[in-house]
């Protein structure tokens, strides 16, 4: 995947990763997303929700951090009205959604929703601060942070202490080719921080008797405006009642509309998982072209080799022999950093975890597909220990 952000130097100078702030020792946070606009009023935060819902689909799990101190809508969105965030010893417990999100924010701190944050800058990016270092995040695959609206304290306060992997910038037509935008997407620029793209909210409207898109502004200049900041529209999303559908958790969402959620996503999640100059063995357990859903049984191993987002080659490696404790140790000396399996029991993963070998299980399908979704980031272990087998030798899948 090309890195939008050719002109971008990756390497952040001494003072700026010295201001990166250590976040609470409980929390594992693997991806931090930040979605950004140059001024309020473009559906940032409903991208937010929308992005943070989609990821908990594919069964991430997933966390919203609402950075607009002044302007917090992310428990109104999410129809948190009435909930409060817990405190302990330990820190703050975010409020979790029905669907498992979990949610912190300054309205879920304060008694009354309504009254305005009459607060200095500094005590705002403190808040945000605590946020980060506080809340209890706990296990986290991606966190999303809904920054505030333009290039203000807190927006740097926040670029400037969380890891953040990438930003999605939210914009809608009249303002796309705007300076407004334009700011937003420099000040990122200078962070050091990488683009992710940019999604054209309230694009268009959809009839409802012929379903044409109608657009009420001449995009032109658009891919122009795109050129010249040298990023990509990664998705445009209709003005439309069925959007709130979404976040509400209705069903009846329109196939149109779901690809266009699942396309932003997928390009998301491809971005801040692409792995630059990382070479790597993969080997998946395999039946044929299948990933094999007994490891120990499996008829072999297809070993693929994987310079960053490319597959290089592949070739199949009989399976040696069922040995306890042997397989590991046979595919280390083949230089595997990740074992991918059907099943796989908790000896055998803790073996290959004392290796230094990855593992994940609860694959299925083709060995090629699930590769390339590995490498794609949208391959998740299930992490779950193989148990169903009930072989008249046991430990087959613990070997």
């Amino acid at each position: 995947m090309p890195d939008n952000n050719s002109n971008q130097s990756n390497e952040k100078c001494k003072y700026e990763e010295s201001i990166k702030m250590e976040n609470n020792p409980i929390n594992n946070i693997k991806k931090v997303i930040g979605v950004m606009s140059g001024k309020g009023g473009v559906g940032k935060s409903t991208i937010s929700v929308l992005l943070a819902k989609e990821l908990n689909k594919k069964g991430y799990k997933v966390g919203i951090l609402d950075a607009d101190i002044t302007g917090p809508s992310i428990p109104k969105l999410l129809n948190l009205g009435g909930k409060r965030a817990e405190t302990s010893k330990q820190g703050i417990k975010p409020v979790t959604t029905e669907d498992g999100i979990k949610v912190m924010s300054l309205n879920l701190l304060i008694e009354d929703e309504e009254q305005p944050v009459i607060w200095r800058g500094p005590m705002i990016a403190n808040t945000v601060k605590q946020f980060w270092t506080d809340v209890l995040w706990e296990e986290l695959d991606y966190l999303i942070i809904d920054m505030p609206p333009g290039t203000g304290d807190v927006a740097l306060t926040a670029m400037q202490s969380f890891p953040i992997d990438g930003i999605v910038m939210v914009s809608i037509p009249q303002d796309l080719v705007s300076m407004i935008v334009a700011k937003a997407i420099n000040m990122t620029k200078k962070m050091n921080i990488k683009i992710i793209g940019l999604v054209e909210n309230m694009s268009y409207i959809v009839c409802p008797n012929c379903e044409k898109e109608i657009r009420f502004f001449d995009n032109s200049n658009t891919q122009e405006f795109l050129n010249k900041m040298n990023i990509q529209l990664i998705g445009e999303l209709p003005m439309s009642k069925e959007i709130i559908d979404v976040i509400n958790n209705k069903s009846n969402i329109s196939k149109v509309l779901d690809d266009k959620f699942k396309a932003l996503t997928k390009k998301v999640i491809e971005f801040v998982n692409f792995k630059e100059d990382v070479n790597m063995k993969i080997a998946v357990a395999s039946e044929e072209k299948n990933v094999s859903g007994h490891f120990g049984f499996c008829e072999g191993f297809t070993i693929y080799d994987v310079n960053g987002a490319k597959e290089l080659k592949k070739e199949f490696v009989k399976n040696p022999g069922h040995k306890p404790g042997y397989l590991p140790v046979f595919l280390k000396e083949l230089n595997v950093n990740l074992i991918i399996a059907g099943g796989m029991g908790e000896t055998a993963q803790d073996l290959f975890n004392e290796n230094g070998i990855e593992v994940v299980v609860g694959a299925q399908g083709l060995c090629d597909d699930v590769v390339q979704k590995y490498i794609d980031g949208e391959l998740k272990s299930t992490g779950s220990v193989c148990t169903q087998h009930e072989h008249e030798n046991e430990g087959h899948c613990n070997e």
